[in-house]
């Protein structure tokens, strides 16, 4: 049992485990994940040593984006089970000690959501106004020249009304208007219907995009599109998204968001901020003071540099911008390539690769968040496109193979059929290459993938300066990162080798370190003022 309950700041420092439900467990013999098998596999989480377990979207849903498209907020998706079984699982979280966040997709509904089914009928109806909708231009022509993540315009004409719609992803979700307050009252008493239900937080998907520009105004090239020096697959990359998203109203429905979750006690929140360029002020601006959200991630992290500067600019930078908030960091999710692939060199190891990340992270500044299955070191499968299920990869092939290749199934015993998911089908394939990677075998391996993992978030708990401590990181050369991180009466020295090869790098003048930290596998050693690390090394000791 962790000691997330005894206070209402359990989120600052925590580790969330997340959980894609469609590929995590079967109970029912569908192929697919539920909430049962959820239930049935939270004594593994609690094992890992987390604070708080993340389930992505599991509402009543045609799932045209995989649950992120949801038609009833209030309601359980029968492919998951029903409310019965959110509570047994939100009780059985509590009862492992777990902290339970939900995914809450307030940026656009489906199409088949009661609301838009009328909002669409006529101009004149009650919900006429809740969605985004704007005549065509003199010509036919879309309002702007905004574009949707998923592809092509992101505005979808429509025949009754003969007007268009905005839908920042798929035609499929249309975006809310934000700009009206009925609106804003609606989403916020589908947040408190899980509030009352027990839930612990929420991660708010796509939180910069809740608000839309008033007056429509296109957003202007990128200066690199200009010069005709971008090289992208997704021309959405092509623009500055100055209008589209991250406008300053946000702001206000999130004080909004904040002063509901503080009517309920120890309740947090987590923004997903995708902003491109302007990521890090979007974070200082959502999650400064105590009256917006307690934390956002960016995707920093989640892409493929992997470097010692890399990682110090972007955290420093941060600690730059941030002030007085607090960051999120992961290095995997739903949405990208697994980061065993992404930064593995050719011909590297990538077990070795997902013990180094899972060191580092441990040791950064912030919150963390890990994603299933990176926890075992699984590496992304290479789907077949008759096997894809994401829309965003099937519009994109083959140049961008979506983001089916992160989120196939779980492989808990390597010798049951379908590895222990399901007694079906599963929905997608599990890749032969994560059968040696079950969590059986690692359970059973003090050097496995699995044994980091438990070691270093066990490590994390145990140390306050690693959980909410001051960092502070120290010149080095030749792929080293090494900073120190600070709490109270404890300082530890955290030092990293990003390289291929063997380094060795000496202790600044002063530093004297009277204990080592253990994990599984050490793979650098003290001498003298010396550390030696191996490639993809780590060394963690306390100073005096």
């Amino acid at each position: 049992m962790n000691d997330a309950g005894r206070n209402a700041d359990w989120w600052r420092g925590c580790s969330i485990y997340q959980v894609y439900p469609r590929s995590f467990q079967d109970t029912s013999g569908s192929g697919g994940g539920d909430l049962r098998g959820v239930a049935r596999r939270m004594g593994y989480v609690a094992e890992l040593g987390v604070t708080a377990i993340w389930l992505s979207p599991f509402f009543k849903s045609p799932m045209a984006d995989m649950g992120y498209d949801v038609s009833d907020y209030r309601a359980v998706d029968p492919m998951f089970g029903d409310l019965e079984d959110f509570d047994a699982l939100l009780a059985e979280a509590h009862r492992h000690g777990l902290k339970v966040i939900i995914d809450q997709v307030l940026s656009h509904t489906s199409d088949r959501h009661p609301w838009f089914v009328e909002s669409r009928s006529d101009r004149t109806n009650a919900k006429a106004d809740w969605y985004v909708w704007a005549d065509a231009r003199p010509d036919g022509t879309a309002p702007s020249n905004w574009l949707s993540v998923f592809g092509g315009s992101a505005w979808e004409w429509d025949s009754v009304r003969r007007q268009y719609y905005l839908h920042n992803f798929l035609s499929a979700q249309p975006d809310l208007n934000f700009h009206n307050p009925d609106v804003q009252d609606a989403l916020l008493d589908a947040v408190r219907f899980w509030l009352d239900r027990g839930v612990d937080g929420f991660r708010l998907d796509t939180v910069n995009y809740y608000v839309h520009d008033r007056w429509l105004r296109s957003n202007p090239p990128l200066a690199e599109a200009v010069a005709g020096t971008i090289a992208e697959t997704n021309p959405y990359l092509y623009q500055s998204h100055l209008f589209d998203k991250t406008q300053p109203e946000n702001l206000d429905f999130l004080k909004r968001f904040r002063a509901l979750l503080d009517h309920y006690e120890g309740r947090a929140s987590v923004g997903e901020v995708g902003d491109e360029d302007r990521s890090l002020q979007t974070v200082a601006a959502y999650t400064s003071g105590s009256q917006r959200l307690n934390m956002c991630y960016t995707f920093d992290l989640l892409g493929p540099q992997f470097s010692a500067a890399h990682v110090r600019g972007c955290v420093e930078a941060y600690e730059k911008q941030v002030a007085d908030g607090w960051v999120c960091w992961a290095f995997s999710n739903h949405d990208v390539v697994r980061h065993a692939t992404r930064w593995a060199r050719p011909g590297e190891d990538t077990d070795r690769v997902a013990k180094f990340a899972i060191s580092l992270l441990a040791c950064l500044r912030g919150s963390i968040c890990l994603y299933q299955g990176e926890e075992l070191g699984l590496t992304e499968a290479d789907i077949a496109f008759e096997d894809l299920r994401d829309p965003y990869g099937i519009r994109f092939w083959p140049g961008f193979k979506g983001r089916d290749g992160c989120r196939t199934p779980f492989v808990w015993d390597a010798d049951a059929p379908n590895a222990g998911f399901s007694t079906a089908k599963p929905w997608l394939p599990i890749p032969a290459e994560h059968l040696g990677r079950a969590a059986d075998l690692q359970s059973a391996d003090a050097n496995s993938v699995l044994a980091r993992y438990r070691a270093m978030l066990a490590l994390r708990s145990q140390h306050g300066a690693l959980k909410r401590g001051s960092i502070t990181f120290i010149d080095a050369a030749d792929d080293v990162l090494a900073f120190f991180r600070e709490a109270n009466a404890e300082k530890l020295i955290c030092v990293f080798n990003f390289a291929g090869e063997e380094r060795s790098w000496t202790l600044p003048p002063g530093t004297l370190i009277f204990e080592e930290l253990e994990f599984p596998e050490r793979n650098a050693r003290l001498d003298g003022l010396a550390i030696t690390l191996q490639p993809l090394g780590c060394y963690i000791g306390r100073v005096l």
